[in-house]
């Protein structure tokens, strides 16, 4: 089964074409238009069901810094990508103290979303296996031996 990828975007058009560059990669694209419609899936029982959420940093109403400084600290969230068209180092160093994996400049190639994307998607596997083995050591190990 693919993944699926939550791309957060007020531009019809640049949400149009990352669906399609997702769907190429051999991913499934879930599609919103702004901050609070990603609140809503990502909060939301299927929230689950996403592996990855490409988020657009300027958007009317709540910001992509908005939603990450919601969503970041909330146990199970899966990593954010942040894009925005203004790429400047400032609005970088923001997005990733807010939490964001991995900044790009749009219009991003397919190319550079590809290695962003697969990097994201190793790193928080490997940490989930991370966290599964010292979940593991903390269940066998007993004090006093």
């Amino acid at each position: 089964m693919a993944k699926h990828i939550l791309v957060v975007d007020d531009d019809p058009v640049q949400r149009r074409i990352l669906e399609e560059t997702i769907k190429r990669l051999g991913f499934e694209a879930v599609c919103v238009s702004s901050g609070d419609q990603a609140l809503t899936v990502l909060e939301g029982p299927d929230h689950g069901a996403i592996s990855l959420v490409l988020l657009d940093l300027v958007m009317p109403g709540l910001d992509g810094i908005g939603v990450l400084s919601r969503l970041v600290p909330q146990p199970g969230m899966p990593p954010f990508i942040v894009q925005t068209g203004n790429g400047s180092i400032d609005a970088a160093v923001n997005a990733m103290r807010a939490g964001a994996v991995d900044f790009v400049v749009k219009p991003a190639s397919p190319e550079r979303l590809e290695v962003s994307i697969h990097t994201a998607l190793k790193v928080e596997a490997l940490t989930g296996e991370i966290n599964r083995i010292k979940k593991k050591a903390d269940g066998t190990l007993t004090f006093g031996d």
